[in-house]
């Protein structure tokens, strides 16, 4: 929707600034990364520390690739808002439960929050249109431009719900069907990035993985095979151990753990080391095979080489191995989808009356009963860790166990 400004920033600055000052951003200081802020472990990421660092890479190839910065900056910093609580664990509890009104997708949910449920702008017909970012930074904000029927066989990612058909259409006017542009490949990667790396840090800082272990190369090949399935053959054991061969060469590769400062440097280091390695290697790839071509928008694709993304999808299948499969993990992980689940079950049969206001007036406006669960929805997804567990033992007044 057309706006009128007196100030000097660009679109692209306001759109950047509005993301920052939105509820939805300063909810995500209580969503889980990997481990829950709810688990007493005050080091560890959450979704937004992980927003910041996403952008801070994503900023910094931006600048290499001739990109808009606040374009590639809005986007990463937006990328995770549609998280629900206990992240991707909480995701699949939303997605079970809304299975018959078209499911449930962080990235579908952060282009709902963006477009209509963050308050901010309405239009002449009373409808809200959300922070009504610019097409460009919504595009850029854009990891899966198709709907759940376009989805590839198996796979449960999608950019948008049905009833969010229309502003998807729109900011994706004349855009090639399916394709991401430049500054959506970019904070994907930089998301991507982040995400290996920093995980790895907090899966070593918390004992979940012993770099000794690592080191040792005790059960090594079982590890390789365990981060070959977490891949889904996307690369063969031979790729996968040859990427942990590469990184673990490095002077920072880290062999203990004792929590010292010295060791708490030598891993920073490697965190470090490993940004700059898949950095610099996706501008280089990219660029030469751009042969000078400018890249923004649909101009051109980010390359990143296979054994980068080999190394990125060893050290995220390690984090994987050692803490999202691992056994021990599992029964916290069901209690969090159970929760979830009954949450959602209690608040559809007890109506709109214990919605936040925004929320009940969309349930109470809804014109089926698929718009009003999509309401229910949204009220879950919008919850921290913190709250969630707290409107469970309000609402369901069942003892967590």
């Amino acid at each position: 929707m057309p706006e009128t400004h007196r100030g000097a920033r660009s679109d692209f600055a306001r759109d950047r600034a509005r993301v920052l000052h939105s509820s939805g951003w300063r909810r995500l200081s209580a969503k889980t990364q990997v481990l829950s802020p709810t688990a007493g472990i005050d080091f560890a990421r959450n979704r937004l520390t992980h927003s910041l660092e996403v952008a801070q890479i994503g900023r910094e190839l931006a600048v290499a690739l001739g990109l808009s910065q606040d374009v590639v900056d809005t986007a990463c910093l937006a990328h995770d808002l549609g998280h629900p609580p206990f992240g991707h664990n909480g995701e699949k509890a939303l997605n079970e439960w809304a299975a018959d009104i078209g499911g449930f997708e962080g990235n579908a949910q952060t282009l709902r929050i963006l477009t209509r449920l963050e308050p901010k702008h309405f239009s002449g017909t009373g409808e809200s249109v959300g922070l009504n970012l610019t097409r460009a930074t919504l595009d850029a904000s854009c990891k899966y431009p198709w709907a759940l029927a376009e989805a590839a066989p198996g796979s449960a990612k999608f950019g948008y719900f049905a009833d969010d058909a229309e502003v998807f259409h729109w900011l994706r006017a004349d855009a090639p069907a399916r394709r991401k542009c430049a500054e959506a490949q970019v904070m994907d990667l930089s998301d991507d990035i982040a995400y290996s790396v920093h995980d790895f840090e907090d899966a070593i800082v918390s004992e979940h993985i012993d770099p000794e272990i690592l080191t040792a190369r005790s059960g090594h090949a079982s590890l390789i095979r365990a981060v070959a399935d977490w891949a889904e053959g996307r690369y063969t054991a031979d790729e996968l151990g040859a990427a942990f061969d590469r990184m673990s060469a490095g002077e920072s590769w880290l062999t203990r753990w004792d929590g010292s400062r010295r060791d708490q440097a030598q891993l920073k280091n490697f965190t470090s080391d490993m940004i700059g390695r898949f950095a610099r290697a996706a501008i280089d790839a990219t660029l030469t095979a751009a042969d000078g071509a400018p890249l923004a928008r649909y101009g051109a694709d980010v390359v990143v080489p296979r054994e980068i993304r080999a190394e990125i999808a060893v050290l995220k299948g390690i984090v994987a191995a050692f803490v999202m499969q691992s056994g021990r993990r599992q029964p916290t992980y069901r209690r969090q989808r159970t929760l979830l689940l009954e949450l959602l079950h209690t608040l559809w049969e007890t109506g709109a009356g214990e919605l936040e206001p925004a929320y009940a007036a969309d349930f109470r406006a809804a014109d089926s009963e698929e718009a009003a669960r999509r309401a229910v929805v949204d009220q879950v997804a919008s919850l921290t860790d913190q709250s969630a567990i707290a409107w469970y033992r309000r609402l369901c007044d069942v003892p967590l166990v």
